[in-house]
């Protein structure tokens, strides 16, 4: 008899994380779906629903690199729960002014800044833990685990719960995204820590200047967080103002909102539970390319959407390759950036990446007010397509020269300039 080694596995630690995330992701997609509503029941003005969404991702523009030496430097366990525990108590406060009618955009604008800050250093040190439970082959499918949990949880279970708790009761939906974050803090308490020895690290500015320093010496990773950046200011852009464009322009009521939401979800779900298995059959950055050209397609068609049913579709659609797109690019970065580095790595990128994410709100509710409500999304995708063009030549040269589709060490090939 010969012996074999068993296969990998992913561990009990790792079940319990996404355990966790799937709780935490219900609620906030119930918050997701609860928030832009009651901002309609203050204000019809794009110009006041889209500054609520720019101060939740304000904070990954002021607060990213500090945050990402705080995670290098500390136990990452301890960062998750209490970051959950704290957003309980800020949604928790949400929930209670809006049962007395004390909501107003300024305070929900300030909830959500909160929020932002928490989700932060949390997004941050969940990527950071992840090679620290799950062994390296496995990361393609640990990370496309996540994303369907997050997709299942944000956008499938969460916003049609929200949705009728806030026809409901306004302050439901608010209270179960404060229930399922306190859930969520317990299961991650649970996790093994890894111990850190505080006077190992340098002081916070060199710390960050490491971080930033690695990141633009690294062409393929740089290119991708620039390339990011655009992304995401183009899809805050066009997505900001899409309840209105559902409920005024589609005629949606409540409850069919809720429901979008919840069909254009079934592409994010479908690409959480399929994209790892198709990342390895055509590689990662042919994955990458489809991903982005399929979406400047999506983006201009969803601006022409002449009712809900194409328009869910093409969410759909959408979903499926920003999915393929987060599973690539998580998983090249947990690979390639050596382990005491990747928060400060990870924090640098995400400020790249998610930075003009505010500005592409207020940009988006600016060009609904003056152009109308379809305007942004054919802006955003003629956007998207200009920066694809402006990046197909790195992407196209490291396509080359990672070679054989399942080659997974591109920091090998690729590197640093």
């Amino acid at each position: 008899m010969t012996r074999t080694d068993a296969a990998p596995r992913l561990s009990a630690a790792y079940w319990r994380l996404w355990w966790a995330t799937g709780i935490d992701n219900i609620g906030n997609g119930a918050f997701a779906a609860a928030v832009p509503l009651l901002a309609v029941t203050i204000t019809r003005d794009p110009r006041l629903v889209s500054v609520v969404s720019a101060a939740t991702y304000l904070p990954w523009l002021l607060l990213s690199l500090p945050a990402g030496a705080l995670v290098d430097r500390s136990d990452h366990v301890n960062l998750l729960w209490r970051s959950q525990a704290i957003q309980a108590l800020l949604v928790g406060a949400v929930a209670i002014l809006a049962a007395f009618g004390r909501i107003t955009v300024p305070v929900l604008a300030i909830m959500a800044f909160g929020l932002g800050a928490c989700a932060v250093v949390f997004g941050n040190a969940a990527q950071a833990i992840l090679p620290d439970i799950v062994e390296k082959p496995l990361l393609h499918k640990a990370n496309g685990n996540q994303q369907t949990i997050t997709t299942i949880g944000l956008q499938f279970a969460g916003p049609p719960l929200g949705s009728l708790a806030f026809a409901l009761a306004v302050a439901w939906p608010f209270g179960l995204d404060a229930a399922s974050f306190v859930l969520s803090a317990a299961l991650l308490a649970t996790l093994p820590r890894r111990r850190r020895i505080p006077h190992a690290y340098p002081p916070l500015r060199t710390a960050i200047a490491d971080g930033l320093r690695w990141l633009t010496r690294h062409r393929l990773l740089r290119t991708l967080a620039v390339l990011l950046g655009v992304n995401t200011f183009c899809g805050q852009l066009a997505t900001v103002t899409l309840v209105l464009l559902a409920t005024q322009t589609l005629r949606l009521d409540t409850r069919e909102y809720g429901l979008l939401l919840a069909g254009a979800a079934v592409g994010s779900l479908l690409g959480g539970l399929v994209n790892a298995r198709l990342v390895a059959r055509i590689g990662a950055l042919p994955a990458l390319l489809t991903a982005l050209a399929t979406n400047v397609v999506v983006f201009v068609g969803i601006g022409l959407s002449p009712d809900a049913i194409v328009l869910g579709a093409l969410l759909a659609v959408n979903g499926f390759v920003t999915t393929l797109w987060n599973i690539v690019t998580v998983s090249l970065r947990q690979q390639i950036v050596p382990a005491e580095l990747l928060g400060r790595v990870n924090s640098v990128y995400k400020l790249l990446g998610w930075g003009l994410i505010p500005l592409g709100a207020l940009t988006g509710g600016l060009v609904a007010h003056t152009f109308g409500l379809r305007a942004p999304y054919p802006l955003a995708g003629a956007l998207r397509g200009m920066a694809l063009l402006v990046a197909m030549p790195v992407l196209i040269r490291a396509l080359r020269a990672t070679g054989p589709p399942h080659n997974d060490v591109l920091h090998q090939v690729i590197g640093t300039e």
